[in-house]
């Protein structure tokens, strides 16, 4: 077995809900985490496979599962599930100590389809946080940014090199937490003792390649990787106020022409959905397609903060009926968007 240590350390304020939907450092996000980005740094290694039955059944077996079919061990005996062949522990299990959001956003932001300006934490993080005579926890804590504990991971020694190059895009782009793709949860990894330094290359994949299988599997790119930063902020506030603005501006620049139960889907319903009040009638309500646009918070040289944007493009499910052409136009147009300099963004190589 190979060992990692880590300090995690939030730049953002996270929404991690325990039992009782109370912010608590715990393990099972952060696990997830290692599984998705593994996941990337699976795929980068065999060539962005199109299948992934093979991919599954290894994931199945070194984080556990209960649902593979054909798991055998070493007598042929069929196995129904099977534990983790890695171990998380983290050094805290406290509860968070963020239990107000009293003076946190106090910056409002211009929203075109509102008649008045928005909290820009609210905007970004409603659900966990809700209107309330200004902004207000949902929940009763959520843990602050600043707090941080260590990370210590056992990894099966054959699988080190994909487990090393997770955790370095874990640093780079990870969140974890409620509304976490909005930049919630933002952390960082910096090594303790043997550990060695985080590094690796960014698995990258062209858009048009990148639309064509229907799970995150790499960070896209045209002549450069999809990542853009803001400039240094003080704080995570004006940070999160920064990226609150971009969301704002990138979504309405795509106009709607109907309403709820849309024919046909717009431009901007290929962003996320559902969307508020403009529906689509042949997805409904209940169709879920997240934003593969992702927001991070990270630290920046003297002792500021900078967002990132990071785009890890894929197609929507097949009950989407998505249309490759469309996508890449569209998002060909919200990166053309990133790169104006009105936005005031930089692209960077990770």
């Amino acid at each position: 077995m190979k060992t990692f240590e880590y300090v995690v350390g939030f730049t953002t304020p996270a929404f991690l809900g325990d039992a009782e939907q109370n912010g608590r450092w715990r393990t099972p996000p952060f696990k997830a985490q290692l599984r998705q980005w593994w996941r990337v740094a699976y795929a980068a290694n065999h060539g962005f496979p199109s299948r992934v039955e093979e991919m599954r059944r290894e994931e199945g077996l070194l984080f556990g599962h209960a649902w593979l079919e054909n798991d055998r061990d070493q007598r042929g005996q069929k196995v129904a599930a099977r534990k983790s062949e890695i171990r998380i522990r983290l050094s805290s299990w406290a509860a968070g100590k963020l239990t107000s959001w009293n003076n946190l956003d106090n910056t409002r932001v211009k929203h075109p389809e509102v008649p008045s300006p928005v909290g820009s934490q609210l905007y970004l993080g409603y659900g966990p946080l809700k209107s309330s005579n200004g902004t207000a926890l949902k929940g009763n804590a959520a843990i602050q940014a600043g707090e941080s504990a260590t990370l210590s991971l056992a990894v099966p020694d054959a699988h080190a090199a994909h487990i090393e190059l997770a955790l370095t895009l874990m640093h780079r782009y990870g969140t974890v937490g409620g509304r976490s793709r909005n930049g919630w949860g933002s952390f960082s990894l910096k090594p303790l003792g043997e550990t060695p330094p985080l590094g690796g290359k960014v698995p990258l994949r062209p858009l048009g390649d990148a639309l064509g299988l229907d799970w995150p599997h790499a960070i896209g790119q045209d002549a450069k990787p999809l990542i853009w930063q803001t400039a240094p902020c003080a704080d995570w506030k004006e940070a999160m106020k920064q990226l609150a603005i971009i969301k704002i501006r990138l979504r309405t620049q795509f106009s709607f022409t109907t309403g709820k139960n849309a024919p046909c889907p717009e431009d901007r319903h290929w962003l996320s959905y559902p969307v508020t009040n403009h529906s689509v009638q042949a997805w409904g309500d209940n169709a879920r397609l997240p934003n593969s646009l992702r927001f991070k918070v990270r630290e920046a040289p003297g002792g500021q903060l900078a967002g990132v944007i990071v785009h890890v493009p894929c197609k929507p499910p097949a009950a989407f009926k998505p249309n490759t052409a469309t996508l890449a136009a569209v998002w060909k147009r919200v990166h053309a968007f990133l790169d104006d300099p009105e936005q005031s963004l930089t692209r960077i190589p990770e």
